[in-house]
């Protein structure tokens, strides 16, 4: 199993960013997958979910409306567009298997985002 994140980068507040994962190793198109997020000082928290299928999504509050979760099975990537992007937003993000985040499941070596003026 490889998941590989990238897109991360500096923004200000209120600009966007479109993360990507690309997974390899694993029959892509039968895994649910999430994304979760990880602030300096702090533990992992669950950012958005989406089914095999992409039929489901789910979101964490605070980034409801702002946040789209996506996925291209023919291509075997994950995506999170991020939009109205706040300070704090910021955190390494991210990619992993299942519909729950789980510590256990295999996840990407993540992709740093700043938001930062």
């Amino acid at each position: 199993v490889q998941l590989v994140e990238s897109g991360g980068g500096l923004v200000q507040p209120g600009g966007s960013l479109r993360l990507s994962c690309a997974a390899s190793g694993f029959t892509f198109g039968n895994i649910d997958m999430n994304w979760v997020r990880q602030a300096p000082g702090k533990g992992p928290e669950w950012v958005s979910s989406i089914s095999s299928g992409a039929s489901l999504t789910n979101y964490a509050e605070f980034v409801k409306g702002r946040f789209t979760i996506s996925r291209d099975n023919a291509k075997n990537t994950l995506y999170l567009q991020m939009n109205s992007l706040k300070p704090e937003d910021t955190a390494v993000y991210y990619c992993a298997i299942g519909y729950v985040y789980r510590a256990d499941k295999p996840r990407g070596q993540g992709t740093q985002v700043t938001v930062s003026s």
